[in-house]
């Protein structure tokens, strides 16, 4: 069974002005696309082919680019559209929020910790916050389209909230401003999602 490109729950504008509508046509569209198609080519015919992409991630040969790289993006981009949302920012609900407080101190500082991981990664990559079993959270960054699925990639456990830092996420609105481009993320995250997947994974 092959992997399909997932519908965005919200139209191309409509994080405007954070994230702008012809970067998330490209981005989506172009992008989420081809790394979609080059995962499918990649696998078929092998043992991956009708597993989960966490199955895939999880257990993969990281010297097989082709997967790492496509099947990165593929599951990295996934999880993007679906934390963001055109009535995000605020902050996370009780149970969210009192695990950053834990792991963090406060929601200020995790924030000041998820901005410096997402400004400070050199070149392609993504900034994750992650929960541990048990529901603690960590924050790490890595390069390309590698995710903390993979074996010993960022600060390991289930990522529930990504940033893309590509220049192709934001270089059409913010060129080379991209902290201006984290401080917008801020505005559109689906704090509802990101909670979701908090209490499912920890």
């Amino acid at each position: 069974m092959s992997f399909e490109l997932p519908q965005l729950p919200y139209s191309h504008d409509a994080l405007e002005p954070h994230i702008d509508k012809r970067t998330m046509e490209i981005h989506h569209g172009k992008h989420h696309a081809g790394y979609t198609n080059n995962l499918n080519n990649a696998i078929k015919d092998t043992e991956m082919e009708g597993s989960s992409i966490e199955e895939i991630l999880s257990s993969l040969d990281m010297t097989n680019m082709a997967v790492r790289n496509n099947g990165g993006g593929f599951f990295n981009h996934s999880l993007f559209w679906n934390i963001l949302s055109p009535n995000g920012g605020g902050s996370p609900d009780e149970n969210l929020l009192s695990a950053i407080n834990v792991s963090f101190g406060s929601f200020e500082n995790f924030k000041t910790a998820f901005s410096k991981a997402a400004a400070t990664r050199f070149g392609s990559g993504w900034a994750w916050l992650c929960v541990h079993p048990g529901g603690e959270l960590e924050v790490c960054s890595t390069a390309n389209q590698d995710n903390p699925l993979m074996e010993s990639i960022g600060c390991g456990g289930s990522p529930i909230l990504g940033l893309d830092v590509w220049e192709h996420a934001y270089y059409l609105n913010y060129q080379n401003r991209r902290p201006d481009y984290i401080a917008g993320f801020f505005n559109v995250i689906n704090w509802e999602a990101v909670s979701k997947s908090f209490l499912e994974k920890s």
